[in-house]
């Protein structure tokens, strides 16, 4: 009988232990043109940099030349910041911009972590016209 209750209590306290959120920070692959995103925490918000593709993989001096400035056109697309701003949690973040170095514009998105190892991007020129990506978890 005393083995049975210590069991319960065990079950009981497990069941109300709340679950712990999964975190967003790590590596992603996107679905297109073998990118890899590295979100992070930037203050009270996440913010996310390329830090690979198929392009960077042929040439790593790849810059910025579809930037809609053209003072930015220079810099180099390898550890550059795409992912700002994103507030909330502890599985959806808004408010953030997404930029886009394949046609050098910047759109406003959110961030939606589907379980551990899956997070789906969606970036709106203006709502409904919208776009949603699907990112794996590398690590």
């Amino acid at each position: 009988m005393r083995v049975h209750s210590l069991s319960f209590a065990v079950v009981l306290g497990l069941l109300s232990t709340p679950a712990l959120a999964a975190d967003p920070t790590g590596l992603w692959q996107t679905p297109t043109r073998g990118g890899q995103v590295e979100i992070t925490h930037c203050g009270n918000a996440l913010c996310g940099r390329l830090v690979s593709s198929e392009g960077l993989k042929a040439d790593p001096a790849l810059k910025d030349v579809h930037n809609q400035n053209a003072g930015l056109r220079g810099r180099a697309l390898k550890g550059l910041t795409i992912l700002t701003g994103f507030t909330g949690g502890p599985s959806e973040w808004t408010g953030g911009s997404i930029y886009n170095a394949d046609d050098g514009k910047t759109y406003s998105g959110s961030i939606v972590l589907d379980g551990d190892n899956r997070l789906k991007l969606r970036g709106c020129v203006i709502a409904p016209l919208c776009k949603t990506q699907t990112w794996t978890r590398l690590r």
